[in-house]
């Protein structure tokens, strides 16, 4: 049996994957330069820092990472400020489920500000016994850095860990980890086929997810 649980949030808990590849777009359209459906790709599950980086280069405005950065996580604050980052169907159950028969954490890709402002914003913070930005890590997606230092802080080890995901560098990072990887596959941005592989189950109904993570934990009879 399972002794915590993972969660990824852009995509697994909250519907926000399209922004970021609208802020991204806006941020090189605004210096001439056309973003498109590889940059999002390559971008996705990489750090705030690996993507500033990339996008500074991409959009080629003499900006700095930093500015970079800034701009873009601006822009995603005033989003959830105005409504626009919506909690996923059954995302609040799942986590409230599982966070009442073992401890779970957050590993995300956005950074800090973005991963305090969204869970406080629904509160679903105080589930969260953990959470780790890729910012705060040394690699982001696909490597296993930020699912790694999550279960260390958890106190558990990584191969006792249910790990939820929704994208091909966040399924392969899981699974780099070697945590038990649970796939909701993001139907705007679906995961490559070998990533989707290294999933035990995978649903794109979060209630079939929920379910499926109260029998593998500890106390899954409360399913």
């Amino acid at each position: 049996m399972a002794e915590a649980v993972v969660f990824d949030m852009d995509g697994v808990l909250v519907e926000s994957e399209h922004l970021w590849e609208e802020f991204w777009a806006a941020f090189a359209a605004e210096r001439g330069a056309q973003w498109g459906p590889e940059q999002t790709k390559r971008c996705q599950g990489m750090s705030a820092p690996e993507w500033a980086a990339f996008l500074t280069g991409f959009a080629g405005g003499g900006d700095s990472p930093e500015a970079t950065e800034r701009a873009v996580v601006d822009g995603m604050v005033r989003a959830l400020e105005e409504g626009r980052i919506d909690l996923l169907p059954g995302a609040r159950a799942m986590v409230a489920d599982a966070a009442a028969c073992a401890p779970i954490a957050l590993a995300s890709s956005a950074p800090r500000r973005v991963i305090d402002g969204v869970l406080v914003h629904h509160g679903i913070d105080h589930h969260f016994k953990v959470t780790v930005s890729s910012a705060e890590v040394a690699r982001g997606k696909p490597s296993p850095d930020v699912y790694l230092a999550a279960a260390e802080r958890l106190g558990v080890s990584a191969d006792s860990c249910l790990a939820v995901e929704d994208s091909s560098n966040g399924l392969r990072a899981a699974a780099a980890a070697g945590m038990t990887v649970v796939a909701i596959p993001n139907p705007q941005y679906p995961p490559a086929a070998d990533a989707l592989a290294a999933a035990v189950f995978a649903a794109a109904d979060h209630d079939a997810v929920r379910r499926y993570l109260l029998s593998r934990l500890k106390e899954g009879d409360r399913a």
